[in-house]
């Protein structure tokens, strides 16, 4: 399982939010690149980026900086949400060397487009699925639908996604664990890998994730528990390493 530190880009700087509200962020760093060389010193084997501008106003609007750490780091696997609801979008990702796009608040709205960008751009299509109590939120978690995470996710099992990214939404940003048992019950009845975000707080977390036995959970993503030293990434992902040499 991976360790996936993540980068929440607001206004250039890498922030991070507490429960999607962008009046209640904490800022680390006004240099994207070097927080990217920061985590991959550590030994970040893949990086999540979010663009919360572009969450909010529907296009890119950090693609300057998501650009630049994939130029710098060519060959790691990068995945990049936030305003991505178009073709041209993910296009200009892709042709910049961002491995993954995440399509979150249009696979919720309009679901065509997801098949759509699979066809397109065949296993470089991730769908962020933010959730409240099991239903998926949109606009930047402004909005909570009547859609069941799990039934969305079924739904684009057949059209070539390669994983989910799952938020817990009450759980983000508040370093009060991970939520299991919705993270494994979806990755169990979902039909596709999925990727844990949202409270990831220390090894307890990855030792619980790991603890679930369940296969299709590939990764999980951590951004306020490393700003804060509430979890190393380096030691976190030994561990996980290491459970799974050992079967656990």
């Amino acid at each position: 399982m991976l360790v996936i530190p993540a980068i929440d880009l607001k206004d250039g700087q890498c922030v991070r939010l507490k429960q999607g509200r962008m009046d209640d962020s904490t800022t680390y760093g006004d240099d994207p690149v070097a927080m990217a060389e920061r985590w991959v010193a550590a030994g970040a084997r893949r990086l999540h980026l979010v663009d919360l501008n572009g969450a909010f106003e529907g296009k890119p609007v950090n693609g300057d900086a998501v650009t630049a750490i994939a130029r710098r780091y060519p060959e790691l696997p990068i995945q990049i949400g936030g305003g991505i609801r178009s073709a041209e979008t993910i296009e200009h990702y892709l042709a910049a060397g961002v491995s993954h796009v995440i399509i979150g608040t249009k696979a919720v709205k309009e679901p065509d487009f997801v098949g759509e960008m699979c066809r397109a751009f065949p296993g470089h299509v991730i769908v962020g699925l933010d959730a409240h109590d099991g239903y998926v939120a949109t606009d930047g978690w402004a909005e909570v639908s009547e859609v069941k995470a799990v039934d969305l996710a079924k739904r684009f099992a057949d059209d070539g996604v390669s994983s989910i990214v799952y938020t817990d939404i009450a759980r983000d940003g508040m370093l009060n664990g991970v939520n299991v048992e919705a993270t494994a019950a979806l990755a169990r009845d979902g039909g596709l890998p999925v990727i844990a975000s949202g409270g990831v707080t220390n090894l307890d977390d990855l030792r619980a994730l790991v603890a679930a036995q369940e296969p299709g959970i590939l990764g999980a993503i951590t951004g306020r528990a490393i700003y804060e030293n509430t979890l190393d990434l380096a030691e976190g992902q030994r561990l996980c390493d290491e459970l799974a040499a050992n079967g656990s």
